[in-house]
C-alpha cells in the first residue's frame, strides 16, 4: 500500500482537512476519500526517501530489477494478461520502492496506457534502453522476448561494472591505509621528535624539519584542511557535472595509465551489447545509435556514435561511419563490416560485446598484477621518507654523543 498526503473538503462539515490515506494508487485513494464524503483538492504520494539515508536505502538495485523483469517475462510468455501478470509480480516484490512503482504501472495500464508509457513515468528506475525495448516488444508482439533481452543485458552490464569496481577496491584500500599511517606519524611521533631536539637544543635535519612543519600545520590547522578538502570535493563535483568538466573527466578516464585501457574496453562492451539488444528487438538503426550512445556513459563515445549516426542518416554504412571515430576501437567497425555483408549486424555486435567483455576480464587481471608493484614502490617511498625523518636524526644525535 502507498501512503498519500491529501488536502480535502469535508462535505459534511464544509471544512478543509489535511491528513494521509493508504491505497494502492492515487486513483484508489481518491475513490476511497470520495466514498467517505471527502472531496480531495490536492493529493500527493508521501516520499519517504527525501533524506540522504532514505535515498540510499529506498532504491531499486539491479538485482531487484532483473528479477522483476524475468518474472514478468515468464508470466507474459505463459499467456497471462498483462495487468494480471503485473499484479502477480507485484505480490512477489519485496523492494518497497519497486512495489510502489509497479503499483503505479498497474494503475496506468488498467487505465489504458501502453506499457512503455507507464514505465517511462519512472526514469529513475527504468532507463531509456529498458523503455525502448518494451516499446519495440509491444509493437512487434514479442514483449516476453524483449523482457528477457532486457534482463540479460542488465545482468551483463552489472557484471562488468562489478569487475571494474573490484579492480579499484584494492588500490583504494592500500592508499587509505598509507595516508592513515602517515597521518598517525605526523600527529604523534613527529611532534615527539621535535620536542626531543628542542629539549637538547639541537638543530633539526632538513627532512625532519619538513615533516615537523607538515605536522604543525595539520595539528594547528586541521579545520582548514578539512574545509579545503570538502570545498575541493564540492567544486570538483560541480565542475564534473558541467559539459566541459564531464568531457575532461571522461577523457581522463580513457587516457589515465593502467586504468585507461580497461575503461575503453568497458565502454566498447557497453555500446556493442546495448546495440545488439536493441537491434535484436527490432529497434531502428538510428534510434539504436542514439540510445546506445547515451548508455555508454562517456561523452567522447557518445559524440563519436552521434557523429556516426549523422553519417548513417546520410546514407553511409554503420561500419564506415564508425571507422574514423577517435573514441571507437578499430575492431568494432571491422566486425560490423562483416555483419553488414552477412545481414547480421546485431549478431556481430553481440560478438563484439563478448570479445570486449572477455577483454575486460583480462584487463582486470592484468591491472591487479600490475598495480601491486606500483603500490609497493609508492609504499616504500612513503615509508622510507617517514623512517628517514624519524630515525636519522636520532642516529645523528647518538653519533655526535648527545645521546651517548
Amino acid at each position: 500500500m502507498i501512503t498519500f498526503a491529501y488536502t480535502a473538503r469535508d462535505t459534511n462539515t464544509d471544512k478543509t482537512v489535511k491528513s494521509t490515506v493508504q491505497a494502492e494508487s492515487e486513483r484508489a485513494a481518491t475513490k476511497l476519500l470520495m466514498e467517505q464524503g471527502i472531496v480531495p483538492t490536492s493529493i500527493k504520494e508521501v516520499n519517504e526517501s527525501n533524506s540522504l539515508l532514505g535515498r540510499f536505502v529506498d532504491r531499486v538495485s539491479t538485482r531487484d530489477r532483473v528479477i522483476f523483469t524475468r518474472q514478468l517475462s515468464t508470466l507474459v510468455n505463459a499467456g497471462l494478461p498483462l495487468a494480471q501478470a503485473l499484479h502477480t509480480v507485484s505480490e512477489q516484490t519485496n523492494n518497497k520502492k519497486l512495489l510502489r512503482v509497479v503499483q503505479d504501472i498497474i494503475t496506468r495500464v488498467e487505465g489504458g496506457s501502453a506499457l512503455a508509457d507507464a514505465f517511462s513515468k519512472h526514469p529513475d528506475v527504468f532507463n531509456e534502453v529498458y523503455i525502448s525495448l518494451i516499446s519495440a516488444g509491444e509493437a512487434s508482439g514479442t514483449l516476453d522476448k524483449s523482457l528477457e533481452r532486457i534482463a540479460n543485458q542488465q545482468e551483463k552490464d552489472a557484471e562488468l561494472l562489478s569487475k571494474v569496481r573490484g579492480a579499484l577496491v584494492y588500490p583504494l584500500i592500500v592508499m587509505f591505509v598509507i595516508f592513515a599511517v602517515v597521518g598517525f606519524m605526523l600527529t604523534t611521533v613527529v611532534p615527539q621528535i621535535k620536542q626531543l631536539f628542542v629539549d637538547l637544543k639541537q638543530e633539526l635535519p632538513f627532512v625532519t624539519a619538513v615533516m615537523v612543519g607538515m605536522a604543525d600545520f595539520f595539528i594547528n590547522f586541521w579545520w582548514l584542511v578539512l574545509i579545503m578538502l570538502i570545498a575541493g570535493v564540492y567544486f570538483l563535483n560541480r565542475y564534473i557535472h558541467t559539459d566541459n568538466g564531464r568531457k575532461v573527466f571522461d577523457t581522463f578516464k580513457m587516457k589515465v595509465p593502467l586504468f585507461g585501457v580497461l575503461m575503453t574496453k568497458l565502454y566498447m562492451a557497453r555500446f556493442t551489447r546495448t546495440g545488439e539488444t536493441l537491434l535484436g528487438a527490432g529497434v531502428p538503426m538510428l534510434e539504436m545509435m542514439n540510445i546506445a550512445s547515451r548508455s555508454s556513459n562517456n561523452v567522447l563515445v557518445k559524440e563519436s556514435v552521434l557523429r556516426a549516426a549523422e553519417k548513417v542518416r546520410g546514407g553511409k554504412s554503420l561500419a564506415t561511419s564508425l571507422k574514423k571515430e577517435p573514441a571507437i576501437e578499430p575492431l568494432v567497425p571491422q566486425m560490423l563490416s562483416i555483419g553488414e555483408q552477412s545481414g547480421g549486424v546485431d549478431k556481430m555486435m553481440g560478438k563484439c560485446a563478448d570479445f570486449y567483455e572477455n577483454e575486460v576480464d583480462a584487463a582486470v587481471r592484468a591491472l591487479s598484477t600490475a598495480i601491486e608493484p606500483v603500490l609497493m614502490v609508492f609504499l616504500a617511498v612513503v615509508a622510507g621518507g617517514m623512517v628517514a625523518a624519524v630515525l636519522l636524526p636520532i642516529y645523528g644525535l647518538i653519533n655526535t654523543g648527545v645521546l651517548g
